[in-house]
């Protein structure tokens, strides 16, 4: 069914890490961290971001595992650009031992663009089930245009994305779990970058998928590593290189040093030696007006 995602184990560069992994998916009650509030949809406000955002931010290359502690943002593939991924431990710990299923939501900080003009923010769903392998994870990623205040919506064309104009089964299967989230923008501002995070409950199943919005083009873009010997990709940011390339760590679970990968918009592999990535834009945590939670 999934590319490059048939493993036993999630993927973890440290031995003890794997036993930490399925733990947390087989019983997330036990590693939940403090949850994150979950959110309405509600617009943001363009006069509670900032006019222009020229912050740059080195991402970092290095895969270094983080034991789950308090305050810690803990991520399945323990990426650079993690997902709320204790918001969804804990949620279903709080939803199935309450009133055993339901729906809660979730919405992401949001990435301003270097020039002011754009926010993008996604809008995660959970439908909780009292078993969570049978409980499903989508998204919903917005694109607001600070002066006008127009809304668009951008979706991934990956195995499990949950997209309106593409019919797909498989997104419909019980237990997955399809995240889409921003990452950066281009240096310039009129290109996004966004995480595609996949994957199935209770499985180690689980992969990136880099996003591509080319605001001149109006044209989005799903890619990943053009290669057939790995079994998880970590997306990293943009190519301090070659800024038309998207940078992924990916390989084997179990081995130590997983190569460094260069991928253009045509899927194009190459090796990246000596790259670094590069993320652009201001992250606004709280630049929404309206009640921060909704159940």
């Amino acid at each position: 069914m999934l590319k490059r995602l048939l493993r036993s184990v999630w993927f973890c560069p440290e031995p003890y890490l794997p036993l930490l992994a399925a733990a947390l998916l087989m019983a997330p009650s036990s590693f939940a961290l403090a949850s994150t509030a979950a959110s309405t949809i509600a617009r943001p406000s363009p006069m509670q971001y900032p006019q222009s955002s020229k912050e740059v931010r080195e991402a970092a290359p290095e895969m270094t595992p983080q034991i789950a502690q308090l305050g810690v943002q803990i991520d399945p593939l323990d990426s650079p650009h993690p997902i709320p991924w204790n918001w969804v431990l804990t949620t279903h710990t709080e939803v199935s031992t309450k009133a055993g299923s339901g729906v809660r939501y979730y919405r992401s900080p949001s990435l301003v663009s270097p020039d002011g003009q754009y926010a993008a923010y996604s809008r995660i769903k959970m439908e909780v089930q009292p078993d969570l392998f049978r409980s499903r994870v989508t998204s919903v990623m917005f694109l607001e245009n600070l002066r006008t205040g127009d809304l668009r919506t951008i979706s991934a064309s990956s195995p499990l994305a949950d997209n309106p104009f593409v019919s797909n089964e498989e997104a419909d299967m019980p237990g997955i779990i399809a995240i889409l989230i921003p990452v950066s923008w281009s240096k310039e501002g009129d290109r996004i970058l966004a995480r595609q995070f996949e994957g199935l409950f209770s499985t180690s199943d689980a992969s990136d998928y880099a996003v591509v919005w080319d605001r001149k083009q109006n044209r989005t873009t799903t890619i990943a590593p053009n290669r057939n010997d790995y079994s998880n990709a970590i997306l990293l940011g943009w190519s301090r290189t070659n800024p038309d390339q998207v940078l992924f760590r990916a390989g084997e679970l179990g081995e130590e040093n997983w190569p460094l990968w260069a991928v253009d918009l045509d899927g194009q592999t190459l090796a990246a030696i000596e790259d670094q990535p590069l993320v652009f834009g201001q992250t606004i945590t709280h630049s929404w007006a309206g009640p921060q939670a909704h159940y």
